[in-house]
């Protein structure tokens, strides 16, 4: 059994963390900068109000802003489980308290890692996982560019050339697009000529 519950409510700048023990009780407000040496002193110094006996830490995000905290909490073999923002948002009704203040959301992100027990462990991921997962996310930004742009080049062809647009197929069709990248308008395509436009 954890001796303290840490609750952190991460930032882009700053994170806000709350030391609760068994009754509740809050043992450590305080806000930190999201740098690891700030994090850092946190880490060692919570473990040190603990007196021996285990800190549990919980979060809302399992990365983003909170994975420099996130991997410096694993380095120190510190467990970190993970508390959905549903879980806090329909906790929240429960607590005393008017308005939403970061105070108050990560008293109950720690409060609740210790009542509850169906939360998951954050898996802190290693150096291949990281460059993998950033590899696939920039793959995916791209992915959604080009087809941002086919549907600007479609819906301006729709405009202007209607017939064009019907006669090609921009999603798989790199012909299309090597033609309109060199005969951008009606008139330069009339110029080129049929037999030109075959052969090329």
């Amino acid at each position: 059994m954890s001796g303290l519950w840490a609750g952190i409510d991460a930032g882009k700048r700053t994170h806000h963390c709350v030391v609760i023990n068994g009754e509740g009780t809050v043992v450590l407000s305080t806000k930190v900068a999201n740098a690891e040496a700030d994090l850092l002193d946190v880490i060692q110094a919570v473990p040190v109000l603990a007196d021996g006996h285990d800190v549990c830490w919980a979060t809302d995000l399992a990365d983003g802003c909170a994975t420099l905290a996130i991997a410096l909490l694993g380095a120190h073999d510190q467990q970190v489980l993970y508390i959905p923002g549903r879980v806090v948002h329909h906790a929240a009704a429960t607590y005393r308290g008017d308005g939403k203040t970061d105070a108050k959301d990560v008293r109950i992100i720690a409060d609740q890692a210790r009542m509850r027990t169906d939360m998951q462990p954050v898996r802190v991921t290693g150096q291949v996982a990281r460059g993998l997962r950033l590899l696939t996310s920039h793959r995916l930004d791209v992915v959604h560019d080009r087809v941002r742009a086919m549907n600007r080049l479609r819906a301006t062809l729709l405009e202007y050339f209607p017939a064009l647009e019907r006669s090609f197929d921009h999603s798989k069709n790199k012909a299309a697009l090597t033609l309109l990248a060199h005969y951008s308008n009606l008139q330069g395509l009339r110029r080129i000529g049929v037999t030109r436009l075959t052969d090329g």
